[in-house]
């Protein structure tokens, strides 16, 4: 019988320079507790919600995916710091199936896009409109309700709990719990126990996990000196108030809360109504052909005839010789395996917004990367590099066998880039256009000169030791 507890609030390394979970060591952990599942709630970011969901359920273990974000009091968009909580209180939201999980994306979009100040927050007029499929947990201390709670003011907590409860109902609101042996969290659950049971809710006991371990404490607080560019030997550095914030056992917090009813059992009833299944597919904006009777392909392979005496002058309606039909075939022999994989509109898509580009002279780079290894890009305009004279091979971007999807890689000037996003939102629409980021990882030369900088060695000494380490 596995453990009847299971982590609700968590923060992997993707809470950046915050969280140090990692992914992998937290599903050997949940495997060492014997928990079916664990939830991942980084701040205000859902970037880890897809390695996380494939390395849980690789395993058989339960991912419930989730993210701690901040709910302003007031209107996400009003700003300044006349208005008190302006930067929002901490909210819990975890996605109990595939419309919560699109719920939950959607909110923390708008969080950023529209609510953006200090910290990327949500407001109540998003909750009600994105709510459906997602269960709601009142957070730590940063939550409103405890908030309220510690200043003495339980009218704003009993009126700020309606809200939520006229928002997600009963069966989808939990009282969080905590014990980090703080003295404000003992004063908060005594409140939030006598709340859940004037309004029949129930209790979740959560532990506010940064990092997997008790004795990770201190790396933690180092690793938070390098977010906030302190040392350790300063006595205002920002650190957490206890080491309890790590991923306790099972017996650990039944030890703590096992007394509470429904404190511990409701993270196990939780975690087996959170049953959200990602399937991703790549959707791909559609070319709208201006003859509909011929096929994408066809005018895809019209479109490289078109520009063959441009690119390789000779007219291949004409007379050719053996190495303008060598390249003839290398053309449909591309063309083949471009249709066979469905990329056709993703040729003539991209071609025709850096054919735009061009017509506006937002200057564009020639291309780069697997792609300018292909004859169909070169003549359809995508590259401006000939694969033939260099020797390029076509199946480095592109074969049957491959199973990721190919990618252009094209550069535009940065000063312009943005009319280009913008003739591409404007012709394919809005939901068909997305951009994304990657992250930026301390490899081990790095993080070694800061672990000394933090520990207050001066800049030699920590570039003496990261020259030691193999560049590999």
């Amino acid at each position: 019988m596995s453990s009847d507890f299971v982590h609700l609030h968590l923060h992997t390394h993707y809470s950046l320079l915050d969280g140090a979970c990692r992914v992998p060591d937290l599903v050997n952990l949940c495997q060492e507790y014997d928990m079916p599942g664990m939830a991942i709630t980084d701040h205000g970011f859902m970037g880890g919600c897809y390695e996380f969901y494939n390395a849980f359920t690789a395993k058989g273990l339960n991912p419930i995916l989730g993210c701690e974000a901040y709910i302003a009091p007031c209107s996400r968009t009003e700003t300044g710091m006349t208005i008190p909580d302006v930067r929002g209180f901490h909210l819990v939201l975890l996605s109990e199936n595939v419309q919560g999980y699109h719920n939950l994306a959607k909110l923390i979009s708008e969080a950023y896009r529209t609510g953006m100040y200090y910290k990327p927050r949500i407001d109540f007029e998003l909750l009600e409109k994105y709510h459906e499929g997602l269960i709601c947990l009142s957070a730590c201390i940063g939550g409103q309700i405890p908030s309220y709670i510690l200043r003495n003011d339980m009218p704003a907590a009993e009126k700020a709990l309606q809200r939520y409860l006229d928002i997600f109902g009963r069966d989808n609101f939990f009282l969080e719990i905590m014990d980090h042996n703080m003295e404000e969290e003992k004063r908060s659950n005594v409140k939030l126990i006598e709340l859940a049971g004037k309004y029949n809710l129930g209790l979740v006991a959560t532990n506010d996990s940064h990092y997997l371990r008790k004795e990770h404490a201190k790396a933690h607080e180092i690793m938070l000196c390098i977010q906030t560019h302190a040392t350790l030997d300063d006595p205002s550095h920002f650190r957490f108030p206890t080491e309890e914030f790590y991923v306790k056992s099972p017996d650990e917090m039944k030890k703590l809360f096992g007394e509470i009813p429904g404190a511990i059992t409701n993270t196990r009833m939780i975690c087996e109504r959170c049953t959200s299944e990602l399937k991703y597919a790549n959707h791909y904006p559609d070319f709208e052909l201006p003859d509909k009777s011929v096929s994408h392909v066809q005018f895809l392979r019209d479109l490289c005839l078109k520009n063959m005496p441009k690119r390789y002058h000779f007219d291949p309606s004409g007379p050719l010789n053996a190495d303008q039909k060598a390249l003839m075939e290398r053309m449909d022999y591309e063309l083949g395996i471009i249709e066979h994989s469905k990329y056709c509109a993703y040729f003539l898509v991209v071609g025709d917004f850096i054919r735009w580009a061009k017509s506006q002279n937002i200057p564009v780079g020639p291309g780069r990367g697997s792609g300018a290894g292909s004859v169909v890009a070169y003549l359809s305009e995508i590259t401006d590099i000939d694969p033939i004279h260099y020797n390029l091979l076509f199946e480095r971007f592109l074969n049957p066998e491959r199973v990721s999807p190919p990618d252009f890689d094209i550069d535009f000037c940065e000063k312009r880039r943005g009319e280009v996003i913008d003739y591409v939102r404007r012709k394919y629409g809005e939901d068909s256009v997305a951009q994304i980021c990657t992250y930026g990882c301390l490899k081990a030369k790095a993080a070694v000169k800061d672990v000394a900088r933090v520990l207050g060695y001066d800049f030699e000494h920590g570039d003496r030791i990261s020259k030691l380490i193999p560049e590999e």
